[in-house]
């Protein structure tokens, strides 16, 4: 039997605990505008360009979700200039996890969000 299922990836889910706090902290991170009074719980779609979004997930009205962050990068973004993007999070104040590795043709650092989830940012 053929797999239903697409070979593609649709929507990467972050749960927060604090969805204002996250979307503000996301949009700096891309560059985009934002209007927090526009922010309605429990969850915020950061635009994306392709196929695969980015939902910010903060549970429930009721109840602020306890995250349990993982020792390794959720996913990454990309950029063209490896050394601009450093400065540019350097700029914001963000957490970097980790300095520049680089490779021959490759490089990337991670930063924390704002409930620990580390990020990666890479050049390849």
């Amino acid at each position: 039997m053929q797999s239903p299922i697409m070979n593609q990836i649709n929507t990467i889910f972050v749960h927060v605990s604090d969805l204002r706090r996250s979307v503000e902290w996301y949009s700096k991170l891309l560059g985009q505008d934002y209007d927090l009074s526009k922010v309605s719980p429990p969850v915020y779609n950061i635009n994306i360009n392709h196929y695969t979004g980015l939902t910010l997930d903060a549970g429930p009205n009721d109840m602020v979700k306890q995250i349990n962050p993982s020792s390794y990068p959720l996913f990454n973004f990309h950029t063209d200039n490896i050394n601009e993007a450093y400065e540019y999070i350097n700029l914001l104040g963000y957490e970097i996890e980790s300095k520049m590795v680089r490779f021959d043709d490759f490089a990337f650092f991670t930063v924390r969000d704002p409930d620990l989830n580390i990020i990666m940012i890479c050049n390849g």
